[in-house]
């Protein structure tokens, strides 16, 4: 591939790995079809990456760790990466195309992550050599100081409900400090990695810097989680598979970095500013369709609100628009017939509950083979009820009431997960006592989310998994400190 080709290449055709700074098929010659969420059809055909791929990727990783990559100072790798932030904001348009197409998400939203790829390059880009060591006072006769080293090689295996984002928070981190990477894309979704790659060919980073290997969770990314080459793990995704990755890495005593699943609170107060909070309310629950691991799924109301808070719900509920992703509603289709299949079922539940209170619906016209779910709003929902502790992935949120303030902790505390809350209250001693009672690895004080947040650091608590993604943070997580003591005498 020429550089001129980086994301105008049609990546509808069968979509190859990258690695050593080549494309090739996989080593078996197996494909992989990727679906069109919107309408059900064949989107395009990608690699079927085995173990044999993995493993030619983190040897491509290892000679970058010993030759070019390995060579360049902290300022350089900041120039590379600032330069692949700059070719990403060029084609904006065109890798937020992508996305759409391949996770099924609105324009908008895809053109939100396509920035937020650009702002993780030029964030880290700057942040490349800032990360300093220090000396410590000892002994009489010593000097001590410490260092910060990249691990190594670093195994990142992206989800599929925001591939852009999670690849430059994730690989960004990485490449700051020096690792070499290799990226296993979901199979569901991956085109924008591939873009990625050929972008960062054309920004000049050497071969073997970055190398990705699409195929299956099982095959591929259970791979890279095992291979003995791999010094470090990023992993985005559910808890289950979390689980695993943890335990292949164990066998090589890796470290690994987990961001798994939530079940967020909204904490809305009686003397909170409903006009300003509704639309966070509302969106934070349905944006993607709902599949986002710190969708805001749980809305806790102090009851002298409640009725309110429900009926203004109701009536934006009413109001949202669905269609196929290039379409540009409120929400698109989900990612799969089965995810599909798992948010109907938690539907059914809430429909013979009786508690809906809102319900929007699917427009005619819509293509057939779609995986539409209208969005739904639960009311008075029991805190033992599934659906109020299952994480759900999908368009459906489920609003409780409180009495007070120490019931309100309760019930955000009520979850094994704990990555994102928000709390909606004009009381700033109750803002900061919510803050620190809420077990979570970000509070948002009326507002959720930050925009994104590229410098906030991200992770969470209990089955949220561990380790922090984002911000400044994120480059301690990548790297490893080595204490250097000198005896030189007095």
């Amino acid at each position: 591939m020429t550089p001129s080709d980086t994301v105008n290449r049609n990546w509808f055709d069968p979509a190859p790995c990258f690695i050593n700074g080549r494309w090739q098929p996989s080593v078996a010659g197996g494909r992989l079809e990727l679906m069109n969420p919107s309408d059900g059809s064949v989107l395009a055909e990608i690699a079927d990456g085995q173990a044999a791929d993995i493993d030619l990727a983190v040897n491509a990783a290892k000679g970058a760790l010993r030759g070019q990559w390995g060579a360049l100072t902290a300022a350089e790798r900041g120039r590379l990466l600032a330069r692949l932030g700059r070719l990403v904001a060029e084609k904006t348009k065109e890798l937020a195309r992508l996305e759409a197409l391949d996770v099924g998400k609105p324009l908008k939203q895809a053109t939100a992550d396509a920035r937020a790829l650009a702002r993780y390059m030029e964030f880290y880009g700057g942040a490349a050599d800032k990360v300093h060591g220090a000396t410590i006072p000892y002994l009489a006769g010593y000097t001590v100081y410490t260092l910060r080293e990249p691990h190594g090689v670093t195994g990142h295996i992206i989800p599929w409900n925001y591939p852009m984002q999670i690849l430059g928070r994730s690989a960004g981190a990485a490449l700051a400090m020096g690792n070499a990477i290799v990226i296993k894309p979901a199979a569901e979704a991956c085109l924008t990695a591939l873009a990625f790659a050929a972008m960062a060919h054309e920004a000049g980073f050497p071969a073997g810097a970055i190398n990705i290997v699409p195929g299956g969770g099982p095959t591929a990314g259970g791979a890279l989680a095992r291979h003995g080459g791999v010094h470090h793990l990023s992993f985005t995704g559910s808890v289950g598979v979390g689980a695993s990755v943890q335990a292949a890495a164990a066998n090589n005593i890796v470290p690994v970095t987990l961001e798994l699943g939530g079940k967020s609170p909204q904490l809305v107060f009686a003397d909170a500013d409903l006009d300003a909070a509704l639309p966070f309310l509302v969106n934070a629950g349905i944006q993607n369709a709902g599949q986002t691991c710190s969708a805001a799924s749980r809305l806790l109301v102090e009851r002298p609100v409640y009725d309110q808070v429900i009926e203004r719900m109701a009536a934006r509920y009413r109001e949202l628009s669905i269609g196929p992703a290039l379409d540009d509603r409120d929400l698109g289709p989900l990612i799969s017939a089965k995810q599909l299949q798992t948010v109907e079922g938690f539907v059914e539940q809430a429909e013979k509950s009786g508690k809906i209170v809102a319900k929007g619906q699917l427009p005619a016209g819509l293509p057939e083979g779609g995986y539409y779910c209208p969005p739904v709003l639960v009311g008075d929902v029991a805190p033992e009820s599934a659906l109020a502790r299952d994480e759900i992935f999908g368009p459906l949120q489920v609003v409780m009431p409180f009495d007070d303030e120490a019931g309100a902790i309760a019930l955000a505390n009520d979850t094994e997960y704990g990555l994102v809350a928000g709390v909606w209250t004009a009381n700033g001693a109750r803002q900061m006592r919510l803050a620190r009672a809420i077990r979570s690895g970000q509070v948002f004080i009326n507002n959720y989310g930050a925009g994104g947040g590229v410098e906030l650091p991200f992770g969470g608590f209990g089955k949220s998994g561990h380790g922090r993604e984002k911000g400044f943070e994120a480059l301690y997580g990548f790297s490893a400190l080595k204490t250097v003591a000198a005896y030189h005498g007095t």
